[in-house]
């Protein structure tokens, strides 16, 4: 009953930006978290970033720090992920996950939902 839909993924350029989002539907997430995991061709999937959804504090990976942005739209139940400067490594699926509960945020196995994936290749 809980789905979570990536978007906004696609080809951009080094150095341009983007902003990927994340629709929850189903049981709300006031009580927990939402974020973003990576996965490159033949790498482990890696945390990216996450945020509380109410109080919003946040949480970056150190590759995205000073880069990055996560916020949410609490109408919308809605998590967006503002990436700027992106290189050629950023190139993975991204993954929207959530928790109703406060996990360890790099620890995968800990989320309870995640969503399809959304492809983002950044072009050298």
């Amino acid at each position: 009953q809980v789905q979570l839909v990536e978007s906004g993924g696609g080809l951009v350029q080094a150095g341009g930006s983007l902003r990927l989002s994340c629709a929850a539907s189903g049981r709300t997430f006031s009580g927990g978290l939402m974020g973003w995991f990576r996965q490159a061709p033949g790498k482990e999937r890696e945390f990216v970033a996450a945020i509380t959804w109410s109080g919003g504090n946040t949480y970056y990976a150190d590759s995205m720090k000073g880069r990055s942005t996560i916020s949410r739209d609490n109408a919308k139940n809605t998590v967006y992920l503002q990436m700027s400067s992106v290189k050629p490594e950023d190139t993975a699926v991204y993954y929207c996950a959530a928790s109703h509960t406060i996990v360890p945020l790099t620890t995968r196995r800990e989320w309870e939902y995640w969503g399809q994936g959304t492809q983002v290749t950044v072009s050298s």
